[in-house]
C-alpha cells in the first residue's frame, strides 16, 4: 500500500456527503473507499493508499483503468465533438464501431448493431427485437440471473428481492426456470447427458402445462452466471437448450454484458460453448466503464424494427464510440485474450490450491480472469456469508478490492493487464487472510452491520 495522507478524515467526510445526498438503492454497501485516481489494476482513494483492484469496476474496465489508448481516444474525440445524436446524423466513430461489433460477433451470420446507454437497456432491446420478429409474446429466464435495472432488465432478473420490492408490476408475459448449477443441485454425480435432461426437464414441464413452446419468443441466458457465482453450464445443457430453441423456432439470446470483451478469455462468452447466438447484449467494458451499450443481432432480426422504437439521444455518443474502438484495439493489440485465458489458467490453480489447504474454500469455479471461489462452512459445506465479508473486509485491510455476491462467493475479475506481481500480491493476501478467518482470527465485528449485497 502507498504511505496515507495526513488527513484520514477525507474519507469519511466524502462518505457522510454522499449519504446525506444519495439515495440508498443507487449503492451497494461495502467499504468506505473514496477513489481519487487508478490506473491499471491499481485503485488509489483519497488519502493516498494504493489498492489491487479485483473487480475491474465490475467488470467495466477490462483493459485496466485509464488505459492511455482509450484516454488519448476519449480526449481527442472530445476535442472534436461530444455530441452528436445518431438519431438525426451519422459519426465516423458510430460508423466503425457497428462494423467491429458486427466483425467479432460470434458465428458467421451478417450481423447488425444497435446502441443504447446501459447494459440494462440492451436487455430490454432483447425483449422488443424478439417479439417483433417472432410475433410472439412470451420470454424465458433464469433463477438467479442478474440483467439490469430498467423494467424490463429486472424482470428478465430474478436475483433479489430488492430489485422488485415495492416496483410491481413488473413486465407481463416473463418466466424464469433454473439455472443448470450442477453444484448446488447435487448432480454432479450424474453424467453431462443426464445433468442437460435435469436440468431441461422444468422447461419442457412448464411447456407441457402451461406455457406453449411456439408461443415463446425467446429465452434469454447468461453463458456463464455472472451474480449467482459466477456458474459455468454443462456443455450438454448448452446444446440441449439451443437444440430446443431451434426445434421450436425461439430465439436464443445471450447477455453478455459481464462475461463478454475478453472475460473469459474469448471475446464473449458464449464461444466457450461453439454457439452463435440469436441476439447477444454488450456493455460494461464496452467503452471501459463509458455509457454505452450495444444489442448485436442476426440482420434480420435487426431489421424487424424501425426507427424509433429503440433510440436514445446519448446512444452511439461520438466519445463512447471511440472509447469502445480504443477498448476493442487494446484487447487485439496487447493480446488480452490469451493473456486473460492464461493468468486465469494460473489463477485457478492457485485457489484450487487453496481449497486444498483451507476448509472453508468449498470449490472454485469460472472461466478465464473471472472465477467463483465459494467460502462454506467446513463442518457442513453450507455457504457462510459473514466468513465471506470477513475475507473482504480483511483483504481490504491488506490492499486488496475483492467483494462477494451469492451470498458467500468471492468474485474475483481483475483487469485483464493485471501485472503477474500484483496478481501474485493479491492472491497471497486471499491466501494469508482466508487462514486467518479459517483459524478463527478474524473478529464478526469486522464487518460492520448491514454491508455486503
Amino acid at each position: 500500500m502507498a504511505e496515507a495522507s495526513e488527513n484520514p478524515a477525507r474519507t469519511q467526510e466524502y462518505v457522510e456527503r454522499d449519504r446525506a445526498c444519495m439515495g440508498p438503492t443507487a449503492r451497494i454497501p461495502y467499504y468506505d473507499l473514496v477513489v481519487d485516481h487508478a490506473r491499471g489494476a491499481l485503485l488509489y482513494d483519497v488519502e493516498g493508499n494504493e489498492y489491487i483492484d479485483l473487480l475491474a469496476a465490475a467488470t467495466s474496465a477490462n483493459v485496466g483503468h485509464s488505459h492511455p489508448a482509450v484516454v488519448e481516444a476519449i480526449c481527442g474525440q472530445a476535442q472534436k465533438v461530444i455530441q452528436c445524436s445518431p438519431a438525426y446524423f451519422y459519426h465516423a466513430p458510430e460508423v466503425e464501431l457497428v462494423e467491429k461489433l458486427a466483425a467479432i460477433a460470434p458465428g458467421d451470420t451478417p450481423k447488425k448493431v444497435v446502441f443504447g446507454t446501459s447494459g440494462s437497456d440492451a436487455n430490454d432491446a432483447i425483449i422488443k427485437f424478439a417479439r417483433a420478429y417472432t410475433g410472439r409474446p412470451y420470454v424465458v429466464s433464469f433463477l438467479g440471473a442478474y440483467h439490469g435495472s430498467t423494467y424490463g432488465s429486472m424482470t428478465l432478473s430474478a436475483l433479489s428481492l430488492g430489485m422488485r420490492r415495492k416496483m410491481g408490476p413488473m413486465l407481463p408475459g416473463i418466466y424464469h426456470i433454473p439455472y443448470p448449477d450442477v453444484q448446488s443441485a447435487g448432480v454432479g454425480h450424474l453424467s453431462e447427458p443426464e445433468q442437460a435432461e435435469h436440468f431441461m426437464r422444468p422447461l419442457r414441464e412448464m411447456c407441457e402445462t402451461y406455457l406453449p413452446a411456439d408461443e415463446i419468443a425467446c429465452i434469454v441466458m447468461e453463458p456463464i452466471a455472472g451474480d449467482a457465482g459466477i456458474i459455468v453450464p454443462p456443455q450438454a445443457y448448452v446444446d440441449a437448450l439451443t437444440a430446443f430453441c431451434r426445434e421450436n423456432g425461439v430465439l436464443f439470446a445471450v447477455d453478455e454484458i459481464n462475461q463478454g470483451m475478453g472475460r473469459t478469455g474469448k471475446w464473449w462468452g458464449i464461444e466457450q460453448f461453439g454457439v452463435e447466438p440469436d441476439l447477444m447484449s454488450v456493455g460494461k467494458s464496452l467503452a471501459s466503464g463509458l455509457p454505452l451499450s450495444a444489442i448485436v443481432g442476426k440482420a434480420d432480426i435487426m431489421d424487424s424494427l424501425s426507427f424509433p422504437a429503440h433510440i436514445f439521444t446519448t446512444s452511439g455518443n461520438p466519445v463512447c464510440c471511440a472509447a469502445a474502438l480504443a477498448t476493442i484495439d487494446v484487447i487485439e493489440r496487447e493480446g488480452l485474450l490469451e493473456r486473460g485465458a492464461q493468468l486465469g489458467a494460473y489463477a485457478k490453480e492457485r485457489f484450487e490450491d487453496m481449497a486444498a489447504r483451507h476448509a472453508i474454500v468449498g470449490g472454485v469455479h469460472g472461466i478465464g480472469l473471472n472465477l467463483g471461489i465459494d467460502i462454506v462452512r467446513p463442518e457442513t459445506g453450507e455457504k457462510c456469508a459473514l466468513d465471506a465479508l470477513k475475507v473482504v473486509y480483511r483483504a481490504f485491510e491488506e490492499g486488496v478490492v475483492i467483494i462477494c455476491m451469492a451470498g458467500s462467493v468471492l468474485r474475483f475479475q481483475p483487469p485483464l493487464v493485471i501485472e503477474r506481481e500484483q496478481l501474485d500480491r493479491a492472491l497471497d493476501v486471499l491466501d494469508r487472510v482466508i487462514g486467518e478467518v479459517e483459524a478463527g482470527l478474524v473478529s464478526d465485528s469486522i464487518v460492520p452491520e448491514g454491508k455486503g449485497w
